[in-house]
């Protein structure tokens, strides 16, 4: 873990023996997800047709995020046509980034911590339940956009993230998710 955050909104779930029994696991163990492979093409075939994060969406942003040592680490090259006005990118497009590396980042963060190997398993998916994005300063169009995200909390059915995206090493937005397993309505 690093660290214990309880939000009011999620206190209930934070005083429950599943996220108690989940907060005090370790998350100094082997990590069983190839750390050059991405997340994302270990959702099962039926899950991979998001908007953002989805491998067969032929017009998706395909954000493609790599687990490293206990964060979720993601590059993305804005295209022209993201613009907001001329020189900056669309905020949209800085808040779909944010909530797919986050969920990817998630998935990550859970299979870790519950021990799955994403090879043998995959990857459990998650949907977003909150998002919170924070714009610091116009995110400039042209020059790649670094995500960097990193679990706050998991949970048994929850992963609380935060993450941060860059523009020539400058932090312009920030994100909070919280994310939960995808329900069986879903096909989760």
């Amino acid at each position: 873990m690093i660290g214990t955050v309880c939000l009011p909104w999620w206190s209930s779930f934070c005083r429950s023996p599943e996220f108690l029994r989940h907060s005090r696991r370790t998350r100094h163990r082997a990590s069983k997800i190839p750390s050059m492979d991405f997340v994302q093409n270990h959702y099962p075939e039926g899950f991979t047709h998001c908007f953002g994060c989805g491998r067969l969406n032929a017009h998706g942003h395909h954000v493609q995020t790599r687990w490293v040592d206990g964060e979720g680490l993601a590059t993305f090259e804005p295209k022209p046509f993201h613009i907001a006005v001329p020189g900056f990118v669309y905020g949209g497009l800085v808040a779909s980034l944010i909530d797919c590396h986050s969920i990817g980042t998630a998935a990550a963060a859970a299979a870790e911590a519950w021990g799955v190997d994403f090879v043998e398993e995959g990857a459990p998916r998650f949907v977003t339940a909150t998002l919170h994005v924070e714009y610091l300063k116009p995110t400039p169009l042209g020059p790649p956009l670094e995500l960097r995200a990193w679990p706050v909390e998991v949970g048994e059915r929850k992963v609380l993230v935060e993450s941060e995206l860059s523009a020539d090493r400058v932090v312009t937005s920030r994100g909070r998710v919280l994310a939960v397993r995808m329900p069986a309505s879903m096909g989760g």
